[in-house]
C-alpha cells in the first residue's frame, strides 16, 4: 500500500476540487492512503514539495502528487508560473528521487481547464495519481 501527499494549489478552488476528486478516487481504488496539503497557487508547489520531502516533522510518504491549474491571462505571468511549477517540481523530485505525479494543468482558458479537471471528462487528476503510483512502483523496483 502506498501513502501519498497531495499538494493542492488552491488559486482556482473549484477546478482544484475537481482535480482532487479524480485523484482521490484513483488513489482509493488502488488502495492507497493520502494526506492533503493546500498551497496558495502553482508557484508555491515546488517549495512545498521541498519542505515536505526534507522536513524532519513530516510523515514518510511513498509518493507525492502535485495538483493545480494555471490559466493564461493578459500578461506573461502565466509563462513564469508554468515554468516555475514544472521545472521546480521536476528539480525537487529528481534531486530527492521522489515518486511524483504531475497534475498541473496549463490551459489557455477556463473551458480547457474544466474539460481536463472534470472527473467525468478527461480526468487529469486521476491520470496524475496513476502516474504517481507507477513512479512508486518504479522506485521500489530499483530499491530507491
Amino acid at each position: 500500500m502506498a501513502h501519498i501527499l497531495i499538494l493542492e494549489a488552491r488559486f482556482y478552488r473549484e477546478l482544484s476540487d475537481a482535480l482532487a476528486a479524480g485523484a482521490i478516487a484513483a488513489l482509493t481504488a488502488a488502495g492507497a492512503t493520502y494526506d492533503r496539503l493546500e498551497v496558495p497557487g502553482c508557484f508555491e508547489l515546488p517549495a512545498a514539495l521541498e519542505m515536505a520531502a526534507t522536513g524532519t516533522q513530516t510523515k514518510p510518504y511513498d509518493g507525492y502528487l502535485a495538483l493545480g491549474v494555471v490559466i493564461r491571462g493578459e500578461t506573461t505571468h502565466y509563462d513564469y508560473v508554468c515554468h516555475v511549477a514544472a521545472h521546480g517540481l521536476n528539480d525537487v523530485a529528481t534531486r530527492h528521487e521522489l515518486a511524483l505525479g504531475f497534475g498541473v494543468l496549463t490551459c489557455e482558458n477556463g473551458d480547457q481547464a474544466w474539460a481536463r479537471a472534470d472527473p467525468a471528462r478527461k480526468n487529469k487528476g486521476a491520470e496524475a495519481a496513476n502516474a504517481c503510483l507507477r513512479m512508486i512502483d518504479i522506485k521500489r523496483q530499483f530499491g530507491a
